[in-house]
């Protein structure tokens, strides 16, 4: 695709919210300006995001802005995919059709958004596809399980790791008679990424029978990166695939599926999740070989992914993305995802990766270095690499009741519990635990057990700066000085497992209510 073929409004509009640069002659990506243009192409990212700045009345009384610290479950919209859904809306249409202005170009620009895609995790265009789906990372993944278990039947195994989210694991034990959990490797200061050498040894003793290997990128419980290119290789030294669950990776880490020095190190299917990459409301997508779906009918049919339809049968189209997108697709969720791929691309991946670094470094050893705060995952960010995540407990504290701290008393958004990995929670907590767990009673132990079933997690984004760092840090430590006085002002809900201020509600319909908006609207 040149830029020619370039979608030339969506590519307008994205141009014009950065500093002028050259458009790139043979790609759908934008040209990669110099280091100091990349910052500034940031700082006007960043700086756009929108509900930066947004502030909301504390348990205190005063009123402050609110630190968003929950990127990792979906992220704030960036300024530049409002502003072209804006300059697109009035065009909008149905896509698959010539027959008037608005539908060639939603075709058009729907096609782009493909192609961005691809072109945003590397994957080469002569032999991998993508396309969209409506549950994020979720439904592509359990599209990916449904259909790889019936291309290879024979192939009744999967190996993935303990430290996956829901759902890069159910999906496979729903379709699969066996699912391997690798454990990760550990070291005096924590647990790390995904031990390959128990993959590989998975790998060995169910020869011939694995499917697929399954693995996140990046954990969305401790931001640890993993090492999917080693794994890849590994995989198909075993004759199977790869399937990276890349739903926390993309917005932080470089994606690189095809040409690798070693094609044994190509990446066969990665999943994606629109919402975590700044795009609310956009679909999850898939990049996969194609011809890892060629050969299966395709799991959901319907208008559009046909070649023909008889009262007696139908023709399933070998047309790729169509046979895999019936019905209308989500063309605004996709046009949406795209824009934020190419803001992203723009700036360039490694330089976001290297500003998110710093970052996560910093909040690493600043919240290790509090005494009551325990910080889960291998602490040394050389050893094993972060990104976007870091969960940690208070000692002694339950973890809704920190995040309740911090929202009513500090304005910081953060999220608690066992984040949809639970297996991976409780061994960590289950390790904190060890030493504190001597010579308590069975009461005692319960007890105890009940305070810890989850963590606190802090999660970034680009938006974010070592300022909302610094905030977290210091919001910490208070509480940790005054356990006493946070814990008398409240009570804990009856299941135990959220804490309620004695005396402070946040009223949401005071800030927004769609029915009340609706009403004005009429009113006004």
């Amino acid at each position: 695709m040149t830029s020619a073929d370039f979608p030339a409004s969506l590519l307008d509009t994205v141009t014009a919210t950065m500093p002028n640069t050259a458009t790139a002659a043979a790609t759908v990506a934008v040209q990669r300006p110099a280091q100091i243009d990349r910052q500034q192409m940031l700082d006007k990212l960043r700086d756009s995001t929108t509900g930066l700045e947004v502030q909301y009345q504390l348990a205190t009384g005063e009123t402050t802005r609110r630190i968003y610290l929950d990127s990792t479950a979906s992220t704030l919209q960036l300024g530049v995919v409002a502003d072209v859904l804006r300059d697109y809306l009035p065009h909008y249409a149905n896509t698959h059709s010539d027959a008037h202005f608005n539908a060639k170009l939603s075709t058009r620009e729907f096609a782009w958004a493909h192609d961005m895609t691809l072109n945003f995790v590397g994957a080469s265009p002569d032999t991998h596809g993508c396309f969209f789906v409506g549950s994020g990372a979720t439904g592509g993944i359990n599209r990916v399980a449904r259909t790889l278990a019936r291309k290879w039947p024979e192939r009744d195994v999967v190996v993935t790791t303990v430290m996956e989210h829901h759902s890069n694991d159910l999906p496979h034990r729903k379709n699969f008679a066996k699912v391997v959990h690798a454990p990760v490797t550990v070291t005096d200061s924590g647990f790390g990424c995904a031990d390959v050498a128990r993959i590989a040894q998975a790998l060995e003793q169910h020869a011939g029978r694995v499917n697929y290997v399954a693995v996140t990128g990046v954990s969305n419980v401790t931001g640890i990166v993993n090492p999917i290119h080693d794994i890849a290789e590994l995989a198909h030294k075993h004759g199977a695939v790869l399937v990276v669950d890349a739903a926390q990776m993309a917005a932080h880490v470089p994606i690189r599926m095809s040409g690798n020095d070693n094609p044994a190190r190509d990446l066969d299917i990665v999943c994606l999740s629109g919402h975590k990459i700044y795009a609310p409301s956009s679909p999850g997508a898939v990049v996969t070989r194609r011809d890892l779906f060629a050969g299966v009918e395709p799991d959901e049919v319907g208008g559009g992914m046909v070649d023909d339809v008889y009262l007696d049968r139908y023709l399933s189209t070998d047309k790729f993305p169509d046979r895999e997108e019936a019905g209308t697709p989500n063309i605004i969720g996709g046009i949406a995802l795209a824009t934020s791929l190419a803001a992203l691309q723009k700036i360039g991946m490694d330089f976001i990766a290297a500003e998110e670094t710093a970052l996560i470094n910093r909040a690493v050893a600043e919240l290790a270095a509090i005494d009551d705060v325990v910080v889960y995952g291998e602490t040394d960010t050389v050893k094993c690499k972060r990104a976007g995540a870091i969960s940690i407990n208070i000692r002694g504290m339950h973890h809704a009741l920190t995040a309740a701290i911090l929202n009513d008393y500090f304005n910081i958004a953060v999220r608690n519990a066992c984040f949809c990995a639970h297996p991976y929670v409780r061994e960590m907590i289950a390790d904190d635990l060890g030493e504190q767990m001597d010579g308590l009673s069975n009461e005692e132990l319960e007890a105890l057990a009940e305070m810890h079933r989850g963590m606190v997690r802090a999660s970034f984004g680009i938006y974010n700066t070592a300022r909302d760092v610094d905030a977290l840090s210091a919001a910490l430590q208070k509480i940790c000085a005054d356990k006493e006085f946070y814990q008398a002002q409240y009570h804990a809900t009856d299941c135990g497992d959220a804490y309620i201020h004695n005396t402070f509600a946040f009223d949401s319909r005071t800030v927004f209510s769609a029915k009340d908006a609706v009403e004005d609207w009429f009113a006004a």
